[in-house]
Formats: C-alpha cells, sequence, structure tokens
C-alpha cells in the first residue's frame, strides 16, 4: 500500500473511532447537565469539591464517598503527571457518569491543577495539551468549566533574584508586581486555545495569586467570554486583597466557580480562620453568584465526613 493511502486509511479510521466514543459518551453527559440544572432548581446552591480533598485524585470510585458528605459535585482532576491523564479515556469517563448517575453526584468541572503548577503555561509548550485535554473531558463530561492553575512553577507574580514579591500597592490591600514575559506568553497560549472552548462550550477559569484587577486586564487581553476567573476566596485573602470588593468587581459573568477554604482552619463555620465568610457571601448575593461554590477542604484528620457535612450546611446557610 501507497504511503499516502495507508495515512487516508489511518485517518478515516481514527475519525471512525473518535466519533464511536463521541457517540457513547454524548448522551450521559447530556444527563450530567441535566443533573446539574435539576440540582440547582430543587435545592438552590450546590457545593462541590475538589477531588484532591475527596480522595485520591482522578478516581470515580470516591463518587459513594462524596453522596455520603453530602457533596453533589465533584471538580475532577484532568491528570496529575504527563504519564498519569486518566480523563484521556473514555472508559474512566465512562465511569463518572455511571457512578454519577447512580449516586446523584455530577461532575461539575474539570481541573488541570497541579499539573499546570509543574509544567506551566507561561513557558512550557506542553503544557496546552493538558488544557486541551480538560477542555475535551469537561465536555464529554457535562460540565462547564475547567479551572487553569497558576501556582509554584506557573506563578504569573515577578520575584526577584532572592526570590521576594514586589508588592506596588499604595493602598491597604496588597498588589505584586507581574512577571511581563510570563503573562504575555499566557495570554498567547489561551488565545490560541479560546477557539477550541468556545466550539465545547466550556469556560476556561483562571486560578491564580493576582488581584481582580490583573485578572481583568489579561482577560481583556485574550479578548474571550470564555475566559473567566475561578475565584478562591481562602487563596485571596492570604495574600492580601480585599475578598469582597473584588468578587463585586469581578461580577457573576466574570467568576465561573468559587473555591471555597481557609488556610487557618478546615472549619469553615469555626470562626479561627482568616477568612471573612460573610462578607464573600454578601458580596456573592450581591452580584447574583449563581454558579458552583467548590469546597476545598478535607476537614480535620479522621473526619472527613463528618466535618464535609458541617461545611456543606455552613456554606448552604450563608451563601444560599
Amino acid at each position: 500500500m501507497h504511503e499516502e493511502a495507508k495515512m487516508a486509511s489511518m485517518r478515516v479510521t481514527r475519525r471512525g473511532f473518535l466519533g464511536f466514543s463521541a457517540l457513547s459518551l454524548t448522551s450521559a453527559a447530556a444527563l450530567n447537565s441535566r443533573l446539574v440544572a435539576s440540582n440547582f432548581e430543587t435545592g438552590g446552591i450546590k457545593i462541590g469539591m475538589c477531588d484532591w480533598n475527596l480522595g485520591p485524585a482522578c478516581d470515580p470510585e470516591m463518587i459513594p464517598r462524596a453522596e455520603a458528605a453530602h457533596i453533589a459535585g465533584i471538580q475532577v482532576s484532568v491528570g496529575t503527571n504527563p504519564d498519569n491523564i486518566p480523563l484521556r479515556e473514555a472508559s474512566v469517563r465512562s465511569r463518572y457518569l455511571e457512578l454519577g448517575k447512580k449516586h446523584g453526584v455530577v461532575v461539575n468541572s474539570v481541573a488541570a491543577g497541579g499539573i499546570l503548577n509543574n509544567i506551566p503555561l507561561k513557558s512550557e509548550p506542553q503544557s496546552a495539551v493538558y488544557v486541551i485535554d480538560a477542555i475535551e473531558a469537561a465536555a464529554a463530561l457535562g460540565a462547564k468549566n475547567i479551572l487553569m492553575a497558576f501556582f509554584a512553577a506557573g506563578d504569573l507574580r515577578l520575584t526577584d533574584s532572592t526570590g521576594q514579591l514586589r508588592n506596588v500597592s499604595k493602598g491597604n490591600f496588597a498588589s505584586y508586581e507581574l512577571d511581563a514575559r510570563g503573562v504575555t506568553r499566557t495570554v498567547e497560549v489561551l488565545k490560541q486555545i479560546v477557539p477550541r472552548a468556545e466550539d465545547a462550550g466550556v469556560i476556561l477559569g483562571l486560578e491564580n495569586t493576582l488581584t481582580a484587577e490583573q485578572n481583568l486586564e489579561i482577560i481583556d487581553r485574550i479578548g474571550s467570554k470564555m475566559v473567566q476567573v475561578y475565584y478562591d476566596v481562602g487563596n485571596s485573602t492570604h495574600y492580601g486583597y480585599d475578598v469582597a470588593s473584588e468578587i463585586r468587581q469581578l461580577g457573576n459573568e466574570r467568576i465561573c466557580e468559587i473555591h471555597l477554604k481557609d488556610w487557618e482552619t478546615p472549619l469553615l463555620e469555626s470562626g479561627e480562620g482568616e477568612v471573612d465568610f460573610a462578607a464573600a457571601a454578601a458580596a456573592c448575593k450581591e452580584i447574583g453568584f449563581d454558579k458552583w461554590y467548590v469546597l476545598e477542604s478535607s476537614g480535620r484528620e479522621n473526619r472527613f465526613t463528618e466535618d464535609t457535612q458541617a461545611n456543606v450546611a455552613f456554606s448552604k446557610k450563608l451563601f444560599g
């Protein structure tokens, strides 16, 4: 067989395989989307959880544990490293949908988290592949958002030769000088990825160490409504930002989901942490935030279920 004919045969075979795989997951993903809508219609706000707090990341067998802890949705990691990207596998996606239907737990979003912290968008070409993986997985699972992390090696703040940050704020709240080269590289990469997100109907969520104003500047440079902020009240408080004001500044249309946690305590209602949850909740109500709140806390050691149930109840009462 001529080389051209071989390549044509391979393309046809691959198209056929992809078409079959897509059809096999489409109806299940549509069911997941209907479950998401039903959750909000029947119970007000719904609380999800990051899979790395629920148990081993990328493991659909954790879904029954989520149900027992009163978790309505899971933010599922696309993978943990280049050699372990489980959500590329149709069988893993199908298992999430199968168990989700059985236990009433949906996949609310897909995270390219730790993998982008180690292989960052601001510098490593292969990182774009993991974002595309997350988009494709979210579409297959019926999720509308992905999280792209910018921490550790991916931090978009500039550090000096001693590793220190430069606070350029003149007010009461912090604002750090940006890594201009890293930001530009990130903008350029995401401009190329946005058309895939638009086709899939999946929002690209930026979770990082920056202020709301800095994030809005990046989003404006990318120029797409499909890029939003994945807001984390715990991180933003810890970095010295005005959480309530930032939520109001971003508005409902620029926040895709919100992480709930406190660096100082695993129990959100304990009053022992640094996050002003009441102020954050008031701001969320003011902007009409109507999307997922996602717990990023596992509770105290050996008290996962009890503490998570308490955190869910507290979050529903305060933010609902």
